[in-house]
């Protein structure tokens, strides 16, 4: 296949999901997590549940970087706003994610916070270049996906001598987090799995190698698969052949773009300019030991935790919002009693709404209509 619309073509997808049908065990039920909100988002939008069997589940993951991002991280940004006078700049998706006080990034900005958007940690690198007499820093969220353009410009800021740029790294890893998924659902506190659809563009940089040892260790099949709808729908056939077969192993289906050892030279950029946390929260998941990264002492300079002295406090979930339920896997959007009535892309109470790729907003753009029930119209009685 050469072409996008080679990976959505119907005939195809449907000719899947009748294999898929044909193999699946009457009486047993499949439960698979795709970890990455990616996929999330592609399942929603081009209606691959209404593909699969009945007792074949999709279940969502924390693989959205804005939905794992805690209140008290948002906070800390806040806060350099509005306190430290910085321009302050991040991705797009981050500005919505609610923070205490019913404030998020936009409406800090429009208390008068020098909050921008960019594109790209570049464009806050440039930022720093055109404003010399101010401090600009750079809010860093997401996996490993984007840890590498924050590791660039952190190293050229220091090239280049740039005394007004610092980052404020909330990068957070992906194995850490499957790791707490197969522990917690041991302990009844995640949803029990039985394989999962791996990240695609993580997986290009880290490769297939580091999820042998969860196949291994917890007996739970992995493949790895790329964001098109007919990427999924193989990924869930070679998951339901696995499971049939009693193997537990670690399957590339997005061969086009993923090795076993990824892209060395971003890890190395990656391990040069960071090191791992002790500790970091994450929404949904609480806090996990050695999940996170921050800024190696070579260049902590260019830390903005360190820089302005911040210091984290965590902060509980709005009691109404079932994120961290749905980030575990152990409930679904619909079960949540804001959903689709509070809480809506255009007013997020959780940060599963903010996101496309976030559960809630895949859910609610895509899906919710399946949720309600079909009642008969009325007949409505005529005379002559």
């Amino acid at each position: 296949m050469k072409y996008i619309d080679e990976f959505r073509d119907g005939a195809l997808a449907r000719q899947i999901a009748q294999r898929i049908a044909a193999e699946v065990r009457p009486g047993h039920a499949y439960r698979f997590m795709e970890f990455c909100g990616g996929h999330t988002h592609a399942i929603s939008r081009y209606g691959v549940l209404e593909l699969l069997p009945p007792n074949v589940r999709m279940i969502h993951g924390p693989g959205c970087p804005v939905c794992v991002l805690p209140i008290g991280r948002v906070d800390l940004a806040i806060e350099l706003a509005l306190k430290h006078d910085v321009i302050l700049c991040t991705y797009g998706d981050t500005m919505r994610v609610p923070a205490s006080d019913n404030l998020s990034l936009t409406k800090a900005k429009a208390r008068g916070g020098d909050i921008r958007m960019v594109y790209s940690a570049a464009d806050a690198l440039q930022l720093a270049r055109a404003n010399p007499e101010r401090q600009v820093v750079f809010f860093a969220i997401g996996f490993e996906t984007t840890t590498p353009p924050t590791a660039l410009v952190i190293r050229d800021a220091a090239r280049e001598g740039l005394s007004n740029f610092s980052v404020m790294c909330s990068h957070v890893l992906t194995p850490p987090a499957i790791r707490a998924i197969l522990d917690g659902a041991e302990a009844e506190e995640t949803a029990t799995i039985e394989g999962f659809v791996g990240p695609a563009h993580v997986s290009i940089i880290i490769g297939s190698d580091p999820y042998a040892k969860f196949a291994a260790e917890y007996q739970k099949p992995v493949v790895i698969a790329g964001f098109e709808p007919l990427d999924v729908l193989q990924a869930i056939l070679m998951l339901v052949r696995q499971v049939n077969e009693g193997r537990a192993e670690v399957e590339n289906e997005f061969i086009r773009a993923v090795t076993p050892t990824g892209n060395r030279n971003a890890q190395a950029l990656m391990d040069e300019v960071f090191e791992l946390r002790e500790a970091f929260e994450w929404r949904g998941l609480g806090t996990m030991p050695l999940s996170a990264l921050r800024i190696r002492e070579a260049y902590r300079a260019f830390d903005a935790e360190h820089r302005f002295n911040l210091a984290y406090k965590a902060v509980p979930d709005n009691k109404a919002c079932e994120c961290g339920a749905i980030l575990r896997g152990v409930k679904e959007p619909r079960d949540c009693k804001i959903f689709g009535t509070v809480c809506t892309p255009e007013n997020p109470i959780g940060s599963c709404m903010v996101s496309s790729e976030g559960a809630c907003a895949a859910h609610y753009t895509y899906g919710r209509f399946r949720d309600i029930p079909v009642v008969a119209a009325p007949v409505l009685e005529t005379t002559a």
